[in-house]
């Protein structure tokens, strides 16, 4: 008996006093020295002294009972690194499989948390909201510029409220021109976020607003490119779209917001044609901050209150319109939490089916130790002590995968955001931190508890007469069986992740094959700031447009080229109320909406849109010319049934009475899929010649030009940016991109859990792959008596073959079963993503379950092959 021992034996025997109650241990001492002959004050202190001394021996009772329990421990942690030291293949496939499972739930969880948990990057970000507006047409709406500057004056439920706007700004010196994401931001929009400037300051109230001074904010980025980061930049002039502004301010290089814009001017400073009118909703959308005490219903109702007011005070501008309050972090989150959270609940089956193997390995493991534990408990050993040391090594083994998961996951994060450009916000929140690396080690330490409890309790069970006699393989009937119910398992999981991205992939490909109305290929579409000195006025502006046009169209490979405010497929649009006839039926904002296109003439032929009636806008429709436009299918059949639309007039609001010259084919604006999250899309074409004077500067800033080519648009390219800049030295080209390339973007919000699905999928069935082999192999190795008594006695290598095989079909086909029904529930929670096919997709789940019993049967082969070259006498010769 060890020293420890003794010591802990004999603190013990002094703790037996303590069993009973303390007042009764008290007035029993004191009863006893009464009678021993002491006065009654002197016995009741003598019995006080000796309950202290009792109290003393628990408490260094204590300190050896915990002394001893992580002595115990540090030998249990000492013994499972030497054994598994001594077993490197089979820690090292433990080790991996489980490196596979956490590590890409910590690759997702990490996107997840940067995404959806982690709080904005400014001070008390739960207090930010952002404030729409709303009618009748659309849940939200951008906001009248003249409307936020009353929300601003009568509001009391915000400490502050801002209004901001994207736009990009060209900038042309210091250095070489350049186009940059711009915003344009009310004073106080960083005060509102909570956001100090890393040098100089923010917009004052008498910058923002007409006529004020024309001055910038910079960005981290722009201030070290331009400015090589010197704090000189603050006072020095910068060109933005041919105006010098004074640079007031920088931002420090941690500051995030929405797509991170390189410079910041005043919103007021805008044009005054679209902030001064109540009825335009020019891309502004407000955010607050609510004030200490101040309740998100609460802010609500009182914008709602106000709104109601702005109603009737200007019916025809504010009539049915009103508020949303919503916080800020679901305003830049948006709708991707829905896929993020079923990605994250897919790598979920990932780590069960991970866990899977691992506890099948470790019953492998612990039916080969049967012996050495049964003589473990013969020589005294504790079953609970036999439980807690293997529960240590698989914990250890857990927390080794953990930690090789992370450095997967350091790894697999970037490529995981490379994959899906675009598809996620706040990309820059996105890391292995330090909450993600402690839900890791969670997941380790849980997944070694609870997948190692399983074996270990099983394994202290070993019946010690069967596992001592000699030669004896103990009794591994209760593993296997065990074995086979985890591999059914992983298999029925990996069949519902393969299903959820069959299903996915059978959409994308759906997808591709719809008629967008349009022909997408060789097409590339570009933006170019256009010279400032050119376009002083409108006649300039159209004149520089027309004039780059026809350089385009004279390089070689081109076969038409026209320009146009937006593009299908882009999530661009410009929609605008109307009514049919020359006379305003109802207020503007309760009307009907239809999607403007203002472009060039050969814009449609570019597009190659069918013309179905009438003809296509002409170079002979200017200003001078009675205004035309040509309308979709899709808005002649919802406002002019049954009658020919050629002839018939429309009036568009801002604009004017027009008439229709033409119909063509519908084109899907939104998207190839399904587009239930915008409201329905009725293109009109008008020609941007005709657009009044009023309006071309700033639609010229958002024309994007259209070229189809004959030949590969990479050799387009150069004479592209050479004939737009023979048009104006500085006139930056930039967003370049094909429709094909824009086509693929749209469907990003399947594209991002269909490419992270694939993946777990093919993951899972490797794990899945790995855990049919180790049983059958683990099988063959327990049944060799009993295959060479059979080969003994005549059977051949084929009816072993099928012998062996028949045991992982068998499997794979429970597992399969199991998945096909579990797979129902997952298409459900799926439904919002698929386009042209069913959640119970017929050949999804055919192919799907092919493919899983193909590869069940190709693990079980190999070790079946080495059951038909058992020899006999071998093996009963071991035996």
């Amino acid at each position: 008996m060890s020293s420890w021992d003794r010591i802990f034996n004999r603190r013990k025997r002094m703790m037996e006093h303590l069993d009973e109650d303390i007042h009764d241990f008290i007035e029993r001492e004191t009863q006893d020295n009464i009678e021993r002959g002491m006065p009654p004050e002197e016995a009741h202190s003598a019995a006080l002294r000796k309950f202290g001394n009792v109290t003393r021996v628990k408490e260094d009772t204590r300190e050896v009972w915990s002394f001893v329990w992580v002595e115990q421990l540090w030998q249990d942690v000492r013994l499972g690194v030497r054994v598994l030291a001594k077993n490197p293949a089979f820690t090292v496939v433990a080790m991996l499989t489980l490196a596979l499972g956490i590590g890409a739930n910590t690759a997702i969880f990490s996107v997840v948390d940067g995404v959806l948990l982690a709080p904005l990057p400014y001070a008390q970000s739960d207090r930010l909201v952002a404030v729409w507006e709303s009618h009748p047409h659309a849940a939200h709406v951008w906001i009248s510029y003249p409307n936020f500057q009353d929300w601003q004056r009568s509001a009391h439920s915000f400490e502050q409220v801002a209004a901001f706007a994207t736009e990009g700004l060209d900038l042309t010196s210091p250095g070489t021109p350049e186009h940059l994401e711009g915003e344009f931001v009310s004073a106080g929009f960083f005060r509102t976020l909570g956001t100090r400037l890393a040098l100089g300051r923010e917009f004052s109230t008498q910058e923002d607003q007409q006529g004020g001074a024309p001055v910038a904010i910079l960005s981290n980025r722009v201030w070290k490119n331009r400015f090589a980061g010197s704090p000189e930049a603050v006072g020095k002039l910068v060109t933005l779209e041919g105006v010098g502004c004074i640079v007031v301010g920088v931002l420090p290089a941690e500051f995030h917001f929405e797509a991170d814009p390189d410079v910041y001017r005043p919103i007021a400073q805008g044009d005054p044609l679209f902030l001064n009118n109540r009825a335009i909703h020019p891309g502004i959308l407000a955010i607050g901050r609510l004030r200490s005490g101040v309740t998100l219903p609460q802010a609500e109702a009182e914008m709602s209150s106000i709104q109601r007011g702005l109603d009737q005070l200007y019916p025809d501008a504010d009539r049915d319109l009103g508020t949303d309050v919503v916080p800020l972090k679901q305003e830049m989150v948006g709708n991707v939490g829905r896929a993020l959270l079923l990605v994250f609940g897919a790598v979920g089956m990932v780590l069960l089916i991970a866990c899977a193997n691992f506890a099948s390995l470790i019953l492998a493991r612990s039916a080969s130790r049967t012996r050495e534990l049964a003589v473990r408990l013969a020589l005294g050993a504790s079953r609970a002590r036999l439980v807690r040391q293997l529960l240590t090594e698989s914990v250890l083994l857990s927390l080794a995968g953990g930690g090789a998961g992370i450095v997967m996951a350091v790894w697999g994060v970037r490529p995981v955001l490379a994959a899906v450009p675009g598809s996620l916000p706040r990309p820059e929140s996105i890391g292995v931190n330090v909450p993600v690396m402690l839900f890791a080690m969670g997941i380790s330490v849980a997944v070694g508890l609870l997948f190692g409890l399983a074996p270990a309790l099983q394994s202290s069970k070993a019946n010690l007469d069967l596992c001592l006699k000699e030669g004896s393989r103990g009794s591994t009937g209760g593993q296997y069986r065990a074995q086979g119910a985890l591999v059914i398992v992983q298999m029925a999981l990996t069949l519902v992740l393969l299903v959820g991205a069959g299903l996915l992939l059978r959409t994308i490909h759906l997808m591709w094959g719809v008629d967008p109305g349009f022909d997408m290929r060789n097409v590339i579409t570009f933006k170019v700031g256009l010279s400032p000195q050119l376009t002083k006025t409108a006649e300039g502006t159209r004149v520089t447009c027309k004039r780059l046009m026809n350089r385009i169209r004279q390089i070689p490979g081109v076969e038409a080229a026209d320009f146009t405010n937006q593009i299908p497929l882009s999530g661009e649009d410009n929609d605008s109320p109307f009514w049919i006839g020359p006379h305003q039926a109802v207020y503007s904002q309760s009307a009907p909406r239809l999607n403007l296109y203002w472009t060039g003439p050969d814009y449609l032929q570019t597009m190659r849109i069918r013309l179905l009636r009438g003809r296509l806008l002409t170079p002979e429709d200017t200003t001078h010319s009675p205004p035309v436009i040509v309308v979709d299918e899709a808005f002649a059949d919802t406002w002019l049934p049954g009658s020919d639309p050629v002839g018939k007039t429309v009036t568009i609001a801002y604009w004017g009475t027009v008439q229709i010259v033409g119909v063509v084919g519908h084109v899907k604006h939104w998207g190839l899929g399904d587009a239930s999250l915008f409201p329905p899309s009725q293109p009109v074409y008008a020609s941007f010649y005709q657009l009044p004077d009023r309006y071309v500067p700033a639609f010229s800033g958002y024309l994007t030009a259209s070229v189809r080519s004959t030949i590969p648009l990479g050799l387009v390219i150069p004479g592209i940016k050479k004939a737009v800049y023979e048009t104006g030295k500085d006139q930056p080209v930039y967003n370049l991109r094909t429709m094909d390339e824009i086509a693929a973007e749209s469907m990003s919000r399947q594209r991002l859990p269909m490419i992270l699905l694939g993946v777990f999928a093919s993951l899972a069935l490797l794990l899945a792959a790995v855990g049919i082999y180790g049983v059958i192999s683990h099988t063959v190795n327990r049944r060799v008596r009993e295959i060479g008594i059979r080969s003994a006695l005549g059977a051949g290598p084929h009816v072993l073959l099928l012998m062996v095989l028949r045991q992982g079909a068998k499997m794979a086909l429970l597992g399969v079963g199991i998945g096909l029904v579990s797979s129902f529930a997952l298409a459900r929670l799926m439904a919002g993503f698929l386009f042209g096919v069913s959640a119970h997709d017929p050949l999804t789940l055919f192919g799907s379950a092919t493919a899983l019993i193909l590869v069940g049967l190709s693990a079980s082969y190999i070790p079946a092959r080495r059951a038909t070259k058992v020899d006999p006498m071998v093996a009963l010769r071991n035996e």
